[in-house]
C-alpha cells in the first residue's frame, strides 16, 4: 500500500463506520482492549453514539486510500492527562505509518487540550505496540495493571510527558530578534 495515511476525527455521525472498525478490532486483538467483542457486539446505535461524543475526548480514524484501516482515541483522564486508547491498526496497514499517525493525532490533540502528558496501557508482550509508542517518546512508568477484558494478562503503563520546557537553542539566548531595538 503506497497510499498516504488521512487522519479523520470523527464524532456521533460516524458512529457505523467506527462501530464496524472497532468490532473488526476485538476480533482480530482481542488482548488489545479492556472490552470484548461479545460485550459490544449487541450495543444500540445510541451507545455507539455516545461512545463518540466530542465531550467525552477525542475519536479518530485512519484512512489509506479509501479504506479506513485504523483507529485511536484521547479521553482527559484529569489532573492535565490525557489517556490514548482504542489504538488499532488492520493487518494489511501495518507497516504503512498508520499506527504513527494515530499516535501523532492523540498526542497532537492532547496538546490542543493543554495536557501535561498523555499515558497508555500496552498489553504485556506487545512489543510492536510497546516499540511504537516508545519511538514517540512514551517510556514505562513500572505501573501494571490486570487486563480488563482477561485479568490473566497484564497491561503495562507507558507516559509521554507534554510538560518539558522549551527553551531556546544556547545560540540565540540573549540574541535581539532582528529588528529588534
Amino acid at each position: 500500500m503506497s497510499d498516504e495515511v488521512r487522519i479523520t476525527r470523527v464524532g456521533p455521525e460516524d458512529w457505523a463506520a467506527w462501530r464496524d472498525l472497532r468490532l473488526q478490532a476485538l476480533l482480530d486483538a482481542p488482548t488489545a482492549f479492556g472490552s470484548t467483542y461479545e460485550s459490544q457486539v449487541g450495543w444500540t446505535e445510541q451507545q455507539w453514539r455516545d461512545r463518540l461524543d466530542p465531550s467525552n475526548g477525542m475519536t479518530c480514524l485512519s484512512m489509506l486510500g479509501d479504506r479506513i484501516v485504523g483507529m485511536a482515541a484521547g479521553y482527559p483522564e484529569g489532573d492535565g492527562v490525557v489517556e490514548l486508547i482504542s489504538m488499532w491498526v488492520s493487518p494489511e496497514a501495518r507497516g504503512c505509518g498508520v499506527g504513527d499517525a494515530l499516535a501523532d493525532e492523540v498526542v497532537r490533540w492532547a496538546a490542543e487540550q493543554r495536557a501535561e502528558a498523555v499515558q497508555l496501557w500496552v498489553t504485556s508482550g506487545n512489543a510492536t505496540a510497546e516499540r511504537l509508542y516508545a519511538r514517540h517518546g512514551f517510556g514505562r512508568t513500572g505501573a501494571t495493571r490486570p487486563l480488563p477484558s482477561d485479568p490473566a494478562i497484564d497491561e503495562l503503563a507507558m507516559r509521554l510527558s507534554l510538560s518539558a520546557p522549551v527553551s531556546s537553542p544556547p545560540s540565540l539566548r540573549g540574541t535581539p530578534a532582528p529588528g529588534a531595538p
